[in-house]
């Protein structure tokens, strides 16, 4: 097992720079607003010959109790806690400020190996921080430049020194930890995803509070399964368009869709104590136009009444019927996120969601349920001619997607009859909580233009 290493610093000196550099991603966000990074990320680091975890903190201040900045301040300290090297992280172009002599001191507390790390220091004549560091106590600093990729050779020497003193495992780089499924949640502000995400994994990975959009960037947290390794997403909840308040909010929401696009299941969190909105609609059409497994998770179903519980059940399944009758299938749980009521359902669900996502149907099955879907149902006459349906193949899976090759035009289907066949094949290949996608195609050879998705129905 590699070591950890934890950047810690005040708001703005660049440590989710350091993280993105060093792990080569783009997980953390990054801009000139201080305080954007809140909870803890980790990732898997390289620099030299050396591998470890990386762990990007929230930017230290000092914090009211009850106050967001005092959360944020409780993760950072785990961070400390858990790593075995930190890299103390100052704005070389400042300089040493009195924020940075307060947490230096509160990092040596701590009693662990620290680098003294001088970012934003591409011109060292212009980079005050470099002498002032010595200022802090933690020796011969590590100038280096996150933004251009200069002096990681000097972290490097710094770092390796280190792990030789104290023996931790680094030499070898290691494999990244392989992830059999990645799965997101998401949801509106404040309908209770971190909750969620820290009862899944089992600790508070996750700020929580009451504050709306206290989660800003997605966490990723790797949970065992049954034998087999998940990936689980913790995102920034989405709120309308002309809600978002700052650029900030939208570098959120980006990363969240990001989040989405690289998903197999998406977790859909609702609030069973304010209902349904358009936005909980707009954020399932994005998950089912994405093409994603879906289940819907009905969260804190133990602060409503029996009334209420009543009336969420009848708006839920009309809104499924009309609304998002792709998701009319879709696996539902009544959950309690803060109690761990029903939170072991849900992988369950996602796992079952998952390998309907990703199976595949023999053509022999395919044709044989065809057969008699259009026999059962006839299709209706276009241009005064009956439509008929010669043969299907599963295009592809992830979603499962469907090609039906006819011999005369199909412009004169109605969506009805497409909604008839998506719904017969859901039901007779057990397809819930997945889009299922059709597209129709008139030609002699079933097997020609295979690519061509001329007739696109969905």
């Amino acid at each position: 097992m590699t070591f950890k290493v934890a950047i810690i610093g005040r708001p703005n000196v660049g440590k989710s720079s350091i993280f993105n550099r060093l792990t080569g991603k783009k997980d953390a966000l990054v801009h000139d607003k201080p305080g954007l990074t809140r909870d803890r990320k980790e990732g898997n680091a390289y620099l030299g010959g050396m591998s470890f975890t990386l762990i990007d903190t929230a930017g230290l201040e000092k914090a009211e109790t009850g106050t967001l900045e005092e959360l944020m301040m409780v993760q950072t300290n785990k961070a400390i806690e858990d790593a075995d090297v930190i890299f103390m992280t100052i704005d070389g172009r400042e300089g040493v400020t009195n924020l940075d002599h307060h947490f230096a001191k509160m990092v040596r507390k701590y009693n662990k190996p620290t680098v003294m790390v001088v970012n934003k220091a591409e011109n060292e004549r212009k980079t005050p921080g470099i002498v002032e560091s010595y200022k802090l106590g933690f020796g011969a600093p590590a100038p280096i430049s996150a933004e251009h990729g200069v002096g990681f050779a000097d972290l490097y020497e710094r770092l390796a020194e280190i792990v030789e003193k104290h023996g931790l495992d680094g030499e070898e780089a290691a494999k990244e930890e392989h992830t059999d499924i990645q799965i997101c949640i998401l949801g509106r502000p404040n309908v209770g995803k971190s909750t969620l995400f820290n009862s899944i994994v089992g600790e508070d990975r996750s700020i929580t509070s009451t504050f709306s959009g206290t989660t800003r960037d997605s966490i990723y947290y790797n949970v065992e399964y049954k034998g087999g390794m998940i990936q689980l997403v913790d995102t920034a909840g989405i709120r309308k368009r002309a809600k978002r308040e700052d650029f900030v909010e939208q570098l959120s929401v980006s990363d969240t869709m990001k989040a989405l696009q690289y998903a197999n299941v998406a977790i859909m969190v609702l609030d069973a104590t304010v209902g349904i909105d358009k936005m909980d609609l707009h954020i399932a059409g994005e998950i089912l136009d994405e093409g994603r497994a879906m289940v819907i998770v009905v969260n804190k179903w133990d602060a409503t009444d029996e009334q209420a519980k009543s009336n969420f059940r009848a708006l839920l399944n009309e809104k499924l019927e009309y609304s998002l009758s792709q998701a009319r299938f879709c696996p539902v749980i009544f959950a309690s996120a803060l109690k761990g009521e029903k939170v072991d359902k849900i992988l369950e669900a996602a796992m079952t969601v998952y390998a309907a996502w990703n199976s595949r149907i023999s053509t022999g099955k395919l044709n044989k349920w065809l057969k008699a879907a259009i026999e059962t149902n006839i299709p209706p006459l276009s241009d005064g001619k009956r439509i008929k349906f010669k043969y299907i193949t599963q295009a592809k899976s992830r979603p499962p997607t469907f090609a039906i090759f006819t011999s005369s035009a199909i412009k004169g289907l109605p969506d009805s009859y497409l909604r008839y066949l998506r719904n017969s094949l859901d039901k007779e290949f057990d397809l819930k909580g997945i889009p299922v996608r059709i597209f129709l195609r008139k030609t002699d050879n079933p097997f020609e233009g295979m690519d061509d998705q001329e007739g696109y129905r969905e």
